[in-house]
């Protein structure tokens, strides 16, 4: 086995170039092995083994500087630093990430999970490098989807005033997480098809090169900033920036990547190398559903068909339907996501409304202030976002969106712990900045009628309106306490004495379990569905101090600026001797893991919320 062989760094490079095929076929075995067992990003690793490779063996790490832009590509990369016994607990609690994480090895440059942003780091370090007088290469590897992000070319403006070497990969394979849309993937379908250019490049260098000094002519054509492509493929987007380009080459090929790369590496400002890849190569099934193969559970490594198939919907099938429905029902209703119809589930209401849904790209600055014209224009538009991308989108949810008090609805998707991916995907701020925000309306479900309850009452608001609601299975419990929303008015589940549960959304049902352990224990508990994150209904806080010894907030967010926060600051003014515990996740990061051991880990399991009260109750007797 040629990985046998690559146990660090560099060791590729003692590798003959006729077994680079060979290597590059047990690679994908490896993964295609590894990923069916625990999950992963598949289809993107597959795609990029040769360019991972060539990368490897054009640069010499850790010195030279690979920056991946989201970094669910990097598997390769993390296989030829040494990493190699690590994938038997990748995404698990304590083992390997998936993404680059510069704590893991000092071969990840940066530590990457949302898109858009390799330009920018890669820049940062070029222009450090040389400040400090430091001759390494830096190189930027971003794929076509993210280019659909406005921070890739802000990041393009300002490297195109560079003077010195940076290197800029465009991992061209049509796709993001789904097909990609707008300008720009049209304009690179055009490069890659742009056959006659290639065949008129190449038969001119090699007609040149047959002739007495004619490598050194096709190197001064190659250095032209009004170079050859100038003048074939007129307004070279690229080349107009003062950006070199070379390409397109073929991802799969590393002999004419490895040329590219050395010829990049003598371009004296920034230089793009276009390389075409194919999402998911090497493995049918990832190559036939790339879409399915972005993030996949573990599978059958025949078929690929998952081997623990979702048997019960979850909360964004829920959404799913319940939108589908409000768009039969209002023909103002009208969707945007950014790049993710699949994820977010917005296929059907795009395959049964194609004029009311808008996938604007991996963009969601833009989707947000879209919305906001759309608002404005007489329409009720629903934003579908990740809570962890939606923060890219702050300041427009702000300026855009609640300045103007405009009737946006957030489906704020992933909120809360969502596991594997960890840091850069938990969805644990969102309570947090949304209701830090005035104008801002903030709901959370407890089940899935309640979702469904939720979008309609919110399109009734005449106001911007964010319902968060976790990954994962929708809950079914509770389906007899449907309680009409009214405006901000929690829900009373159960009333009793001594406790009083105040539960936000997901943790209503990680609260009949703490609700158990306390009446179990000899005390009375009440159960309140808090509804509500922003407004606060007050009323239920003035409740729960006025009939019990101990109250607990309970939140799937971040402790400072949340729910518990919220009740604590209106809980403080009231009469009573009542006492409120906050549980919520610590001011610090999570990491990736099961979702169900990260809860424990941090607290905010039914067990440990129960522990914490009971042993509280039995301090104040």
């Amino acid at each position: 086995m040629l990985l046998d062989r690559i146990n660090a760094v560099n060791d590729i490079k003692k590798i003959d170039p006729e077994d680079y095929p060979a290597l590059a076929e047990e690679i994908r075995q490896f993964l295609i092995g590894h990923i069916s067992k625990t999950g992963g990003h598949l289809g993107s690793n597959l795609g990029t083994v040769e360019l991972t490779m060539a990368l490897h063996l054009s640069f010499q790490l850790p010195e030279d500087k690979i920056i991946w832009d989201v970094g669910h590509q990097s598997y390769t990369h993390k296989l030829l630093t040494g990493r190699k016994d690590q994938f038997d607990n990748l995404r698990k609690f304590g083992g390997m990430s998936g993404f680059p994480k510069r704590k893991e090895s000092n071969c990840d440059s940066f530590d990457t999970g949302h898109s858009s942003t390799s330009i920018s780091a890669g820049l940062g370090l070029v222009k450090a490098r040389d400040i400090q007088g430091q001759k390494n290469s830096v190189i930027s590897v971003i794929g076509d989807g993210s280019l659909t992000g406005g921070m890739a070319y802000e990041a393009l403006n300002n490297a195109a005033k560079l003077e010195t070497n940076f290197i800029i990969v465009l991992n061209d394979n049509n796709m993001s997480i789904s097909e990609n849309v707008g300008g720009i993937s049209k304009y690179l379908n055009n490069i890659r098809t742009a056959n006659a250019y290639l065949d008129i490049k190449e038969g001119v260098y090699n007609t040149l090169k047959d002739i007495p000094r004619g490598d050194r002519i096709v190197e001064g054509i190659r250095k032209a900033k009004s170079g050859f492509k100038q003048l074939v493929v007129p307004g070279m987007f690229f080349e107009d920036m003062g950006i070199t380009y070379l390409g397109p080459v073929d991802g799969h090929n590393i002999p004419a990547m490895l040329r590219m790369f050395q010829e990049a590496k003598r371009v004296r400002n920034t230089v793009i190398v276009h390389v075409i890849t194919q999402k998911g190569k090497g493995f049918e099934p990832a190559e036939r559903h790339p879409a399915r193969f972005h993030g996949a559970e573990p599978f059958d490594t025949e078929t690929g068909i998952p081997l623990n198939p979702r048997t019960t919907a979850n909360y964004t099938d829920i959404f799913s339907t319940v939108m589908c429905k409000l768009g039969a029902r209002n023909e103002k209703v009208v969707a945007i996501t950014a790049a993710m119809p699949d994820g977010t589930g917005l296929r059907r209401f795009r395959n049964m409304y194609p004029d009311r849904f808008f996938d604007v790209g991996i963009a969601e600055e833009h989707a947000v202030t879209f919305a906001a014209g759309l608002a404005v224009g007489g329409l009720k538009p629903v934003v579908a976002i990740y809570s962890s991308f939606l923060q890219r989108a702050y300041d427009q949810i702000i300026h855009d969106v609640c300045i103007q008090n405009l009737p946006v609805v957030f489906a704020v998707d992933r909120a809360g712990i969502v596991g594997s991916d960890g840091e850069t995907h938990q969805g644990i701020f969102d309570l947090s900045y949304l209701s830090s925000i005035p104008n801002m309306h903030v709901m959370a479900p407890k089940n899935k009628w309640e979702l469904s309850d939720m979008m309609k009452y919110a399109l009734s608001l005449n106001a911007p309106v964010a319902i968060r609601y976790p990954r994962g299975e929708a809950y079914a419990g509770l389906k007899e306490f449907r309680a009409p929303i009214e405006s901000f008015h929690a829900e009373a589940i159960y009333l009793e004495k001594d406790v009083c549960l105040l539960a936000v959304g997901s943790m209503v049902k990680t609260a009949e379990e703490v609700r158990r352990l306390i009446r179990e224990a000899g005390y009375g508990c009440s159960l309140i569905n808090a509804r509500f994150v922003k407004p606060i209904d007050e009323k239920a806080v003035e409740y729960a101090k006025k009939h019990h010894g101990i109250t607990a907030a309970m939140e799937e967010n971040v402790a400072s600026g949340g729910y518990g926060e919220r009740v604590r600051e209106y809980f403080d003014t009231l009469p009573g001797e009542g006492e409120l515990l906050n549980f919520a996740i610590p001011d610090e990061y999570v990491e990736h893991g099961n979702v169900d051991l990260l809860k424990k880990e941090i607290g905010i399991d039914a067990e440990s919320i129960a522990g914490a009260i009971l042993a509280r109750l039995k301090e104040r007797e």
